[in-house]
C-alpha cells in the first residue's frame, strides 16, 4: 500500500511539475534562475572571505611569534652574558639566579618554537585554501558572466518567438473566414482586381476614342491644304476650278431623279 501511494505521489509530482513547467513564463524562469547563480555566487564568495580572513590571521598570529621568539632569543642570550659577568665577579648567587633565569627563558624558547612551526604549517595550509578560494571565486564569476550573457541571447530568440508567434496569428486571422457576413482577404483582392480590369478596359476605350478624333482632324488639316495646293496650281495653269461632285438626290424606288 505505501510503495502504491508513494509510486501515485511521484506520478502526480511529474504531472503538475510538466504542467508548471508548460504554462510558466520562459522570462520569469531566466530570472529565477540568474538569481539563484547570483546568490550562489554571492555564498561562494563569502565563504572564500572567511577563508581569506582565517589564513590572514595565521600570519598575524605568526608574526606574532616571530617577535616572541626574537624577544626570547635576545634575552637568553642576555642572561647568559650576566651569568658569565657574575661568574667572573666571584658572585656567586647572582650568577646563580641569572642562570636560572637562562633557563627558564630556554624553556619558553622552545615552546614558541614550537608555536612558530605549528603556525607556520597552519599558515601554509590557510595560504593553499585561500589560492584555492580566490580561484573558486574568479571561476563562478565567469560562469555567472557566461549564464548572464545567455540570458540576454534567450530573451532575445523569446521575443522573436513571440513576434513570430503573432505574425502567424495574424496571417491565420487573415486567411481565415470571420463570418458568414464578413468576406476573407482572398475574397476582398479578388473584388479589387475586377474593378481594377474594369477600371482599366474603359480607361483603354477612352484612349482610343481620342486617338481616332485626334486623326480626324489631322486627316481634315491635311485635305485642306491639299485643296489649298491644287488651288495655287490651277491659277498658275489658268485653268478653272473643278466643281465639287453634288450627290444626286433619291427618290422613291430608288431611280435618280
Amino acid at each position: 500500500m505505501f510503495k502504491l501511494a508513494n509510486k501515485w505521489w511521484k506520478y502526480l509530482t511529474a504531472k503538475l511539475t510538466g504542467s508548471f513547467n508548460e504554462r510558466a513564463d520562459p522570462k520569469v524562469q531566466l530570472e529565477q534562475a540568474i538569481s539563484e547563480a547570483q546568490a550562489q555566487h554571492k555564498r561562494l564568495k563569502e565563504q572564500a572571505i572567511n577563508v581569506i580572513a582565517g589564513q590572514k590571521q595565521a600570519e598575524l598570529r605568526l608574526n606574532a611569534k616571530m617577535g616572541e621568539l626574537e624577544k626570547l632569543n635576545a634575552n637568553a642570550r642576555q642572561a647568559l652574558i650576566m651569568t658569565s659577568d657574575a661568574q667572573k665577579a666571584g658572585d656567586a648567587q647572582k650568577a646563580s639566579q641569572y642562570n636560572t633565569a637562562a633557563e627558564t627563558i630556554a624553556g619558553q624558547l622552545v615552546q614558541v618554537e614550537k608555536d612558530v612551526e605549528s603556525l607556520k604549517t597552519m599558515v601554509l595550509e590557510n595560504t593553499q585554501a585561500s589560492d584555492q578560494a580566490k580561484a573558486a571565486v574568479q571561476q563562478n564569476s565567469r560562469v555567472l558572466q557566461q549564464k548572464i550573457a545567455e540570458k540576454s541571447k534567450l530573451l532575445s530568440q523569446l521575443e522573436q518567438a513571440k513576434m513570430q508567434e503573432e505574425m502567424n496569428s495574424a496571417m491565420n486571422q487573415l486567411n481565415e473566414t470571420v463570418g458568414d457576413d464578413v468576406p476573407t482577404l482572398k475574397e476582398v483582392e479578388e473584388k479589387i482586381q475586377v474593378r481594377y480590369a474594369k477600371a482599366k478596359a474603359a480607361s483603354e476605350l477612352s484612349e482610343a476614342s481620342v486617338e481616332s478624333r485626334v486623326l480626324e482632324v489631322e486627316q481634315a488639316s491635311a485635305n485642306v491644304e491639299a485643296q489649298g495646293k491644287l488651288s495655287e496650281l490651277r491659277a498658275e495653269l489658268g485653268l478653272e476650278a473643278v466643281p465639287a461632285a453634288q450627290p444626286q438626290p433619291q427618290i422613291e424606288g430608288g431611280t435618280p431623279a
